[in-house]
């Protein structure tokens, strides 16, 4: 995914109210940006932090710029826009990257399925018949180099596992993917320290029949892009790259 126009960086002073944060630009100018992510965003918004900026061009928008990237001190960047990820997966799937998700007709996007009122992220059609795919955008990385998720307790999340179980129990294929907007990491695994529940959840539907698969981004200033399937720690078993 090309990002046009390329980000520019910024210095974070301090995120609050979930979507805003507030911002100072390398000539000194402080302002409020907006912010794309609803999650804890753990270890990706100290103060002090380096970060990059999109201007939207948009000049209806309340705030004009846009929070899209963190990065680490050794200049890892981090895409911390969960709503790249959806478009991520898609590209790589039209793009036939993505092995065992080749060969489908048509892809839909936020589709209501199941039984809890929720909406899938993609949903395959073919010949094969139906694969329901739920994206979650990974961000968090442990001290060992993994990269982990979720960085909060997440009862949504766990819903949607339930959800994606039921698909698989009614004869369709599911997948939980894990976007990884990180290069710094050599693994996933489930925060069973921050959400025992979802873990649990996880391996459980898992064993059920639900596929998992975790992969990393290329993440530059100018371009997002999924470049390698990782592999899949704590015990969870995974199902094609």
């Amino acid at each position: 995914m090309k990002i046009d126009p390329p980000l520019f960086p910024a210095t974070l002073i301090k995120r609050y109210k979930r979507f805003l944060a507030d911002v100072r630009l390398d000539d000194g100018t402080e302002l409020t940006v907006h912010t794309p992510n609803t999650g804890s965003m753990l270890g990706c918004a100290e103060p002090g932090m380096r970060i990059l900026l999109r201007d939207t061009q948009n000049p209806k928008r309340k705030y004009l710029y846009s929070w899209e990237m963190s990065e680490t001190a050794d200049g890892t960047k981090i895409g911390v826009n969960t709503g790249l990820s959806n478009q991520l997966v898609s590209e790589a799937i039209e793009n036939g990257a993505i092995d065992t998700l080749r060969g489908y007709d048509s892809i839909q996007t936020e589709v209501k399925y199941g039984q809890e009122n929720s909406r899938i992220d993609l949903l395959l059609s073919g010949k094969q018949g139906k694969c329901y795919i739920e994206i979650k955008n990974v961000t968090a990385a442990d001290k060992n180099g993994l990269a982990i998720f979720p960085d909060a307790v997440t009862q949504r999340g766990t819903k949607h596992l339930r959800e994606l179980r039921a698909m698989v129990e009614q004869g369709h294929r599911a997948v939980i993917f894990f976007s990884i907007q990180r290069q710094d990491i050599t693994g996933f695994r489930p925060a069973w320290e921050i959400d025992p529940l979802y873990a649990k959840t996880l391996k459980e539907v898992l064993c059920q029949g639900v596929e998992v698969m975790a992969w990393q981004a290329r993440v530059e200033p100018s371009e997002v892009v999924l470049v390698k399937s990782v592999p899949i720690y704590q015990g969870v078993p995974t199902h094609g790259a």
